[in-house]
């Protein structure tokens, strides 16, 4: 719990997160209506789903985040666990992204991209 790690998917970082039940009850927390991009950005879902925390995160599985780990402004790689919102930040224009992967604060336009991802077990996840 609370771990995170990088891996590389199609020559790109994906973060791959185990939440704590804190940071699953701040992203629970944040009305949709305060987010600056209301859509979830997952692979796995409709394209118009909305940006709560579930649909951010592996159905059934929900402790767990899979995102793909560039800043939706210009490209650069967030670093983990920072920002005001405790989830990503991009130092190089200063996106906050929450601990859902959403965009709270700053000039990204778009939450962080969800890969197409599944369990194949309990500890193996097959992206792509």
């Amino acid at each position: 719990e609370g771990q995170s790690i990088t891996v590389k998917w199609r020559g790109k970082p994906v973060f791959i997160r185990y939440r704590t039940e804190t940071e699953i009850n701040e992203a629970t927390s944040v009305p949709i209506g305060d987010l600056p991009d209301q859509l979830a950005r997952n692979s796995n879902l409709p394209d118009g789903a909305e940006a709560t925390d579930a649909n951010r995160a592996a159905e059934g599985k929900e402790q767990w985040l899979v995102q793909v780990g560039i800043c939706t402004h210009l490209g650069c790689v967030p670093l983990g666990s920072s920002g005001d919102f405790g989830g990503w930040f991009c130092p190089c224009h200063g996106s906050h992204y929450d601990t859902a992967g959403r965009i709270r604060k700053g000039p990204a336009p778009e939450n962080l991209l969800i890969p197409p991802f599944e369990f194949v077990s309990d500890t193996t996840i097959k992206i792509g």
